[in-house]
């Protein structure tokens, strides 16, 4: 017996340009994705393929010009020999919202010290927000228009219990937030 066939084609969600949000309000953008066979611009912000990083690492770092890192989903990061220290700005994919794989690369290099921008790019969607922001994002590239309607219209949810230490300089143990508010207030 074979399966049925289905009455109607999965809605693929609505997408619109991509929109940046800092975690907390939607702001401009100034980084710009460039290709491997693009020059490097010497003004400006650009993100290079990790790729292009490696083999041109000692010419795309010159003082004084940000740069920025796409690391795709497959691919990962030598904490030693991709020279972190030196990247403004790491953006790190998600190809589809099941794909985790970014959220580890993320804790791995807030605990390794790095201080700069990690941005999540990709299938960004509203309930990884909060997860994310707890591994270490700072920045997030969103295409989804539902989930940039509903940044606009009301705060961020939150993870109401936490049992493990995020990135957050709070420790929270196995508290709930909403304890830990009142106990503040």
């Amino acid at each position: 017996m074979s399966e049925p066939a289905p009455l109607f084609s999965p809605l693929k969600p609505a997408t619109i340009e991509p929109r940046l949000w800092t975690g907390k309000e939607f702001a401009a953008d100034a980084w710009r994705l460039i290709g491997d066979d693009v020059d490097f611009p010497m003004a400006g912000y650009a993100i290079v393929s990790l790729a292009r990083w490696r083999a041109e690492q000692p010419a795309l770092a010159a003082p004084g010009v940000p740069v920025g890192v796409f690391v795709q989903s497959s691919e990962a990061l030598d904490f030693k020999t991709d020279d972190i220290a030196r990247l403004t700005l790491i953006a790190l994919n998600f190809p589809k919202f099941s794909d985790g794989r970014a959220y580890s690369t993320a804790r791995r290099l807030r605990e390794a010290g790095y201080g700069g921008e990690i941005r999540a790019t990709g299938d960004v969607l509203l309930d990884q927000l909060p997860l994310m922001l707890r591994a270490g994002f700072s920045t997030f590239e969103i295409t989804n228009a539902a989930t940039v309607r509903a940044l606009e219209s009301a705060p961020l949810p939150a993870v109401s219990r936490v049992y493990q230490a995020g990135t957050e300089a709070t420790d929270r143990g196995w508290r709930s937030r909403r304890k830990a508010a009142a106990a503040a207030g």
